[in-house]
C-alpha cells in the first residue's frame, strides 16, 4: 500500500536510533539500559492534547518545531512528511497518565526520544483517555496533522476500525497487549501476559527464597479483576509456586470498574494493610498509582517490581526496584519500527512478542546472583521452547472465560 511505503521512508532514520538504544536487544535476561528520558509533560486529566516542549539532542542542536532539520539517517524531514504539511508528527493516545513512570509513560518517552533524535516535531500526546471517550479524543488527535498515531493499549482500541476508515492516510499502530481484531489498516503488537507474569512470579520466588524461611507471601495489587489481570495474577502465582509450592499470593482490587489503575489512595492503603499482615513482596500492577506504591514498598523494605517498564534497573532510577517486569511499550515501538523498515511488519500485520524468543518481554532480577540468573535463563528457555504453553494456555483460558 502507498501509505506503508511512505511510512517506511519516514522511519528509515529511526532504525539508527533504535540501534543506538539497543541495550534492550542484546540480552534477554540482563537488566535493561536506556538513555535518560526527559521529564514527562504536564497534562490535564481527561485527555487534553499536550504538545511536548522542544528538546535538545545529544549534540546540543535545538529541534525547533517546523525547522528543516536533517534526520539522523540522512535525508531531510520533508521526505518523511507524507501528509504534506511540512513536518513529521507522532500522535500518542494513552489510556492513563503520560507521566505514570510505568506502562503508559514508556510509549510517550519512546516517541519523544525518536522525534527529538530525528528532528521531527514534538509528539502530540492525549492521555487519561477513558474507553467511553476514545472515539472522540482519538478523532480530535487525528485532526492535529499527525502522520502516525500510536494507540497505547487495547482498552481504548474499540473505535479504531471507524477511525482508520475515516483517516486512512494516517499510519495506525496499536500496542494492543492481549490483541485486537485484525484490520488491513492497522499494524499492532501483542504479547502474552501469562508468559510475562510467570517470569515475574518466578523471579519473586527466587528473591523470597534468598530472604529465608520466613519470607513466603506476596501481594498483587490491581484494578478491577479484569480478564487480563486474572491472567497475570494466576500466572504470577504459578511462577511463584514453581519455586516453592508453599509460597502464597493475594490479589487486591483497588480501582473502580473499568480500567482504574490510578487510584493512589486505595492502592497505597491496600499495600499498608498487606504490610501489616506480613507480606514480603508486592507486584503493583498499576498505572498512575504504580510509583506511589513502589515508594511505600521501599519504605516498608519489601520486594517490589515494575509493571511494564524495562528501565527500572538503571542507575538513573530514583526508586528501588528488585525486578523489572518488562512489557515496555516503548521497547515494542522501537522493535516494530525496525521490522517495518526491513519489510517484515506491515499494515494488517500483528507482531507477537514472546518471552524467551524476543528480548523485549519478561521479568529480570535487577541484581541477580549467578545462581538466580541461571534459574531465570532456564525459565526463559522453557517458555521460548513452548514447554509451558499448555499450562499457560489453561491459565489464560480460565482468566478470560471468567471475564
Amino acid at each position: 500500500m502507498r501509505k506503508t511505503t511512505t511510512f517506511v521512508a519516514a522511519l528509515a532514520a529511526l532504525t539508527l536510533v533504535a540501534a543506538a538504544c539497543g541495550g534492550d536487544d542484546d540480552d534477554d535476561t540482563g537488566s535493561t539500559s536506556a538513555p535518560t528520558t526527559a521529564e514527562a509533560p504536564a497534562t490535564t486529566a481527561g485527555g487534553t492534547e499536550t504538545t511536548m516542549a522542544p528538546e535538545t539532542t545529544a549534540g546540543g542542536t535545538d529541534t525547533t518545531a517546523g525547522s528543516d532539520t536533517t534526520a539522523a539517517g540522512g535525508g531531510d524531514t520533508s521526505a518523511r512528511d507524507y501528509n504534506g504539511d511540512g513536518k513529521v508528527v507522532f500522535g500518542i493516545a494513552a489510556a492513563g497518565p503520560a507521566d505514570d513512570g510505568a506502562y503508559y509513560q514508556s510509549v510517550v518517552d519512546a516517541a519523544k526520544e525518536l522525534s527529538t533524535e530525528n528532528g521531527f516535531d514534538d509528539p502530540i500526546v492525549v492521555d487519561n483517555i477513558q474507553a467511553a471517550d476514545a472515539a472522540t479524543l482519538m478523532g480530535d488527535l487525528a485532526q492535529q496533522g499527525v502522520d502516525v498515531i500510536i494507540v497505547g493499549a487495547s482498552e481504548i482500541a474499540e473505535p479504531l476500525p471507524a477511525l482508520i476508515e475515516e483517516y486512512p492516510d494516517i499510519f495506525w499502530y496499536c500496542n494492543c497487549g492481549a490483541g485486537f481484531p485484525e484490520n488491513p489498516g492497522l499494524a499492532q503488537s501483542t504479547d502474552s501476559g501469562a508468559e510475562i507474569a510467570y517470569t515475574a512470579g518466578y523471579a519473586t520466588g527466587l528473591l523470597l527464597q534468598a530472604k529465608g524461611d520466613d519470607a513466603n507471601s506476596t501481594t498483587f495489587i490491581g484494578c478491577c479483576d479484569l480478564g487480563f489481570e486474572k491472567q497475570s495474577y494466576l500466572a504470577y502465582e504459578a511462577g511463584l509456586q514453581a519455586v516453592d509450592p508453599a509460597y502464597t499470593m493475594t490479589y487486591v482490587q483497588t480501582g473502580d470498574f473499568p480500567f482504574d489503575f490510578d487510584n493512589t489512595a486505595n492502592a497505597t492503603a491496600a499495600l499498608q494493610t498487606a504490610v501489616d499482615e506480613g507480606t514480603d513482596a508486592v507486584y503493583p500492577y498499576l498505572g498512575g498509582a504504580h510509583r506511589p506504591v513502589v515508594q511505600a514498598a521501599n519504605e516498608a523494605g519489601i520486594i517490589t517490581m515494575s509493571a511494564g517498564s524495562s528501565k527500572v534497573c538503571d542507575d538513573s532510577e530514583e526508586l528501588h526496584y528488585d525486578i523489572a517486569v518488562k512489557f515496555d511499550g516503548g521497547d515494542y515501538v522501537r522493535a516494530v519500527m525496525a521490522e517495518i523498515i526491513d519489510g517484515t511488519f506491515k499494515e494488517g500485520d500483528t507482531k507477537t512478542f514472546k518471552v524467551g524468543v524476543d528480548p523485549e518481554p519478561g521479568a529480570v532480577i535487577c541484581d541477580p546472583t549467578p545462581e538466580q540468573q541461571t534459574a531465570m535463563d532456564e525459565v526463559y528457555a522453557q517458555i521460548g521452547s513452548g514447554e509451558l504453553d499448555a499450562m499457560l494456555g489453561e491459565i489464560s483460558g480460565t482468566a478470560f472465560s471468567e471475564g
